[in-house]
Order: C-alpha cells, then structure tokens, then sequence
C-alpha cells in the first residue's frame, strides 16, 4: 500500500515522513535535458555579440518603473471608482460591475504604464435566454432572445424584438460617459480626460488624459468596453481552452466555471450583411488573465506526468538564454504568417490572418519585413546612431537629404510607414512576453 502511494505521487519528489526527497530522473530525461543543454548553448554561440547585447539592453528597458505605476494605478482608479457610482443612477448599467482587462492587469505590459482597459459588465437578468447565432468559427455572434423581454434591456433590441443591438449599447456606453465627465473633475487640476472620436470597430470608448496645458501630448489612454455577462457558453467554446496537460485539470475546470462576455464588436470586411453590423465579439480577456497567473505555478503548471513542464524544467528557457528564447519566437512568428495561419488559441477554426481581419497586403509586408529583419540582424531593435555636434552644416544638411531620400524610396517602393509602426509593436510585444516568462 505504502509503495502504490509513493507511485502516484508527482515525481519531481516523494515523501519520506516528514521529508520531501527528491527523485531521482530517468536516464533518458537526463539524457534529453543534456541535449537540449546542449542545443541552446551552440544556438547562442551562433548569435553576433552585437544583436545579443540589443535584445538584452531592450528587455531592460521594458519593466515599468514602480513610481510611474504608482501614479498612473492612483488616476486610473479614482476615474474608474467614481465612474461606477454615476453608474448606479443608470438602468442599463445599475448594477454594473469593473472587470479590470488587458495588458497591465496582466502584468504584461510594457515600457509605461499609459494603457488601461476596464469591462463594464452589465449583466441580464436571471429569466434573460439568449441563443447566440454563429456569425465565423465561433468567435462572432448575433445575439438574440429567445423570446421578447421587458426588462431594461428591451430598449437596446432591433425593430425584431429580439436581437441585441451591439451598436445601440456601444452608443450608450459613449453618451453615459460623456455625461459622466462633465461633472467629474481629475484629482489633480494639473490634468483632464477627453473622449476620443469613435472608431467603427471599435467596442469601446477611449478616452485620454492629458496635462490643461494647450497641445499636451497623450499620458495615458483607457479604454471602457460594455460587457454583456452571461453563465452559459456558446457551443464552440465551451470545452475551453487546451491546457489540460500546461495547467492542469484544475485550471482549466476553473476556466470552464467562469461567465462569458460578449463585447459590441462589429466585424470587418465591406458590404456587411445586417447581422455583422450588429454583431458581438467573446471576450477572453479574464480567461487570459487566469492563464497567465497560473502559468509557472509550481503545484500545478503541467500536473501531467507525461508531460515535462513548460517553465522549469525545459532547458530551452533559462533566462540567461534571452536572445536564443527571443530569435526562437521571431521564428514561429515568420512561419506563421509564411503559412497565412495563425489559429486562434481559444477557437483554433478562426484564423486571424485570413481576411478581412488580416489583409493579403499586410500579411505580404509582414512575412517580407520578418524576413529582412532577420538576415539583417534585426535592425528595429539596433539603438539610434548619435550624429557627432562637430559636422559642418553644410555636411549635415547634405547627408540628412540623402537619408531622406533613401528613406522616401523605401517608404514608396517597399514599406508602409503605418504598418512598420506596426511591426515595432510586434517586436516589442515579442520581447516583452519571452521576457515575462522568463523572469516571472
């Protein structure tokens, strides 16, 4: 009995009364952590001193200094506690709850704390019976009612009675904050939110803050995003992710346990039919923020035993092999877009590199632009060249004609100046995650 007890235990260790031992691995798991070993130091002897050095002064720069945190969680809050008390006066959003979302809740973003998102969730009531109709794979519905409601929701129904008009509520959540600024007033006097225009498929309302100084530049941006809440997952989800054997069956019945938010999100793409103007988009935003937390937890990240786990014990990602971890996710990013396929994670029918979400020029650009950054040692990520106080004008302005020149051939003949912005965020995106889980 004692011996079966000790065979179901994990077998990174066993019990011995009161001492934890550890045990000791295959022969071929050491053998394959060896090789592995091995491969990653003769991938990182291969990479130039210089380019080394480029990923790892960027990776310093993304932390987010603890005073500009500080501040920037004290105006964020204060914004978002008394928005839900105006709140409370409205019907539709009465009881409206703050579901903090995005990068910086996920503690994944990067350089400065500047972007916030926050879903307003309205719930429905307990008799509200929707039956979401499948607009794509399964990541876009229209949303209609089983049968008419006369709660306060019936106010944002289509001439039909029962379908859900995402745009009617988006405008709403626009009117209600505009309304909400007018008497709401930053705690410092020094700075004030404006609303930005409307963007088409955009679901939320963003807003910006700004210094009262004329021509301030952009401090931070938060997005407000309505939420319709409800228990019951459409059926193309509700399995849930695929993390049975990175988090466990734990984690993912936890995931299966949480609501489901729909957000008013149209679709892309020209002459939309009635149902894709109206339609709503899934959240996974909580989702994501689960899995990010529980991934690297030692009682239960990668629980199975067939399964080695993904953080600490795969060689592959130590983190003083930054460049090789990153050079390796520039790769999959380059074969991805080469195949035109990039699977959603949470419904992998939906391609988000198949148009109209990703068009066919854009897609052309960033496998080219992957490419070069590639042979070239990725230059975006090479620090600005200092131009020397001593040069004659007249040397300086001759050579700033010829830059631009050059950069005006490039800009027309092989790049659009919108989507290589694009790409920097890519890069810088790529770095920050393969630096957080790293360094988690």
């Amino acid at each position: 009995m004692e011996l079966k007890d000790k065979q179901q235990r994990s077998p990174r260790e066993a019990r011995v009364g009161d001492r934890v031992k550890p045990v000791a691995r295959p022969k071929e798991k050491i053998q394959q952590q060896q090789s592995e070993e091995g491969e990653v130091a003769e991938e990182s002897a291969s990479i130039p001193t210089d380019l080394d050095n480029w990923i790892r002064n960027n990776a310093k720069e993304l932390k987010i200094r603890q005073t500009d945190r500080r501040w920037a969680a004290e105006v964020v809050n204060d914004f978002r506690e008394n928005l839900l008390k105006f709140l409370n006066n409205e019907t539709l959003f009465k009881s409206a709850e703050c579901l903090n979302a995005g990068s910086y809740f996920e503690k994944v973003k990067i350089h400065m704390p500047d972007e916030f998102d926050m879903m307003l969730t309205f719930p429905g009531s307990p008799n509200l019976r929707l039956n979401p109709q499948k607009l794509d794979g399964g990541l876009f519905y229209r949303l209609d009612l089983t049968r008419p409601n006369r709660q306060p929701i019936k106010a944002f129904l289509l001439e039909n009675s029962l379908t859900l008009s995402s745009s009617k509520v988006l405008n709403e959540m626009h009117r209600l904050v505009r309304k909400f600024l007018k008497t709401y007033k930053v705690p410092d006097e020094c700075y004030r939110w404006e609303v930005n225009r409307k963007r088409v498929h955009s679901p939320a309302v963003t807003l910006s803050l700004f210094k009262t100084d004329k021509n301030s530049e952009e401090l931070i941006s938060v997005d407000v995003v309505p939420a319709l809440k409800v228990q019951s997952w459409p059926a193309a989800v509700r399995n849930g992710p695929d993390v049975t054997n990175w988090l466990g069956k734990k984690a993912l019945q936890d995931i299966r346990s949480l609501p489901c938010y729909f957000v008013p999100k149209r679709q892309k793409g020209r002459n939309l039919s009635e149902d894709a103007k109206e339609s709503w988009r899934i959240s996974f935003s909580h989702i994501e923020k689960k899995i990010i937390t529980s991934h690297g937890n030692k009682r239960t990240c990668c629980e199975s035993h067939a399964t080695k786990c993904c953080r600490y014990d795969d060689a592959k990602w130590n983190p003083q092999d930054l460049p090789v971890c990153f050079l390796y996710l520039v790769r999959a990013m380059e074969d991805y877009a080469s195949r035109g396929n990039l699977p959603h994670f949470f419904v992998p029918e939906c391609n988000l590199f198949s148009p109209p979400s990703f068009s066919r020029k854009a897609l052309a650009f960033l496998v080219n632009a992957l490419k070069e950054q590639r042979r070239e040692g990725l230059p975006l990520l090479k620090p600005p060249a200092l131009v020397s106080p001593l040069m004659p004008r007249e040397d300086l302005d001759e050579t700033c004609n010829e830059t631009f020149e050059e950069m005006s051939f490039v800009l027309v003949h092989s790049v659009d100046a919108k989507l290589m912005n694009k790409l920097g965020v890519a890069f810088a995106v790529v770095v920050g995650y393969a630096f957080y889980i790293l360094f988690k």
